[in-house]
C-alpha cells in the first residue's frame, strides 16, 4: 500500500446482511477509500477486501486480526465498525464453549477491539452497534454477570441474551472511550443504537420482512409518534447510511 497517497481504511463485521450490508453501499462509493470486511466463506464483494472471519471461533478473530496487520503494512485504519450480531434461539455453544450470543456480539468484537486498537489512526473512530433492548422492558437484564452469561445456566433466555450481549457491547464501548491512549489520540468512540429497524432478520424472520413488515411499520410508526418513540421503525437503509457517515 503506497503511503504516499494514503487511503481512508475502514475494516468493517457485518456488511454482507441487514444494516451493515445498507451502509457498504455508501461506504463504497466514498473516494480514496479501502474496505476490510470480515465474513465467514469465501465471499467476493466488489469495491471491498473480504478476509474470512468466523465470530463465533476466537481463533479465527485472531487470525482475522492478524491477517489485517498484515495488509495494513504501516499504515493506519481509520474506522473500525464493529457491526455484526446475531440473536440464537437456544443454548448453542461455540467452539471455545461460550454461548453463541454472547460470543459473537460481544466477546469476539471485545477481543476485536482490542487487538486493532493500536492501529486506529489519530482522530480514527470506533464505532460498536448497540441496541436499546437492553433497556426495554421485559427483555432488559436485571444483572449483568460475564462469566453466566458466557457459560449459562439450565434456565437460559434467549430473549434476554441478546439485550444482555449488547448492553456488554455499550459498556464495552464506554470503557474504551475512557483510555488514556484513545483520549491522546483524539479516538472517537461511537456506541450505535439504530433502533427498531424493520428487516433485518433478528427477531426470527427470513429478513426480508414481506407484507407483514408492511403492514407493521406504518401502524408503529403512529404508536411511536403519540405515545412510545422507541416503536419507531427505521429501515434498513436509513440505519445503514447511519452507519455509513463519518
Amino acid at each position: 500500500m503506497s503511503k504516499a497517497n494514503p487511503k481512508h481504511i475502514i475494516v468493517m463485521t457485518g456488511a454482507t446482511s441487514g444494516i451493515g450490508a445498507e451502509a457498504l453501499k455508501h461506504l463504497i462509493t466514498q473516494s480514496n477509500t479501502e474496505i476490510i470486511i470480515g465474513a465467514r466463506g469465501n465471499r467476493e464483494i466488489p469495491g471491498a477486501i473480504v478476509l474470512p472471519l468466523d465470530l463465533s471461533s476466537l481463533e479465527s478473530v485472531r487470525s482475522f486480526a492478524e491477517a489485517v496487520k498484515k495488509h495494513l503494512n504501516g499504515a493506519k485504519i481509520n474506522m473500525l465498525v464493529l457491526n455484526a450480531g446475531a440473536q440464537f434461539r437456544s443454548d448453542q455453544r461455540s467452539a471455545d464453549g461460550f454461548e453463541m450470543t454472547f460470543v459473537v456480539n460481544h466477546l469476539a468484537h471485545y477481543l476485536l477491539a482490542r487487538l486493532l486498537m493500536p492501529y486506529l489512526a489519530e482522530e480514527g473512530r470506533l464505532e460498536i452497534t448497540t441496541s436499546d433492548t437492553h433497556g426495554q422492558w421485559p427483555l432488559a437484564p436485571t444483572t449483568l454477570d460475564p462469566d453466566l452469561l458466557a457459560h449459562p445456566a439450565e434456565n437460559f433466555s434467549a430473549m434476554r441474551a441478546y439485550p444482555a450481549s449488547k448492553l456488554c457491547n455499550l459498556l464495552t464501548a464506554r470503557s474504551i472511550a475512557t483510555l488514556d491512549d484513545v483520549k491522546q489520540q483524539h479516538i472517537t468512540v461511537i456506541a450505535y443504537n439504530p433502533g427498531l429497524t424493520g428487516g433485518t432478520g433478528l427477531g426470527g424472520g427470513s429478513g426480508s420482512g414481506g407484507v407483514g413488515l408492511a403492514i407493521m411499520r406504518p401502524i408503529l410508526r403512529f404508536v411511536s409518534f403519540f405515545f412510545l418513540h422507541q416503536l419507531y421503525m427505521h429501515t434498513q437503509e436509513q440505519s445503514g447510511e447511519a452507519v455509513a457517515e463519518r
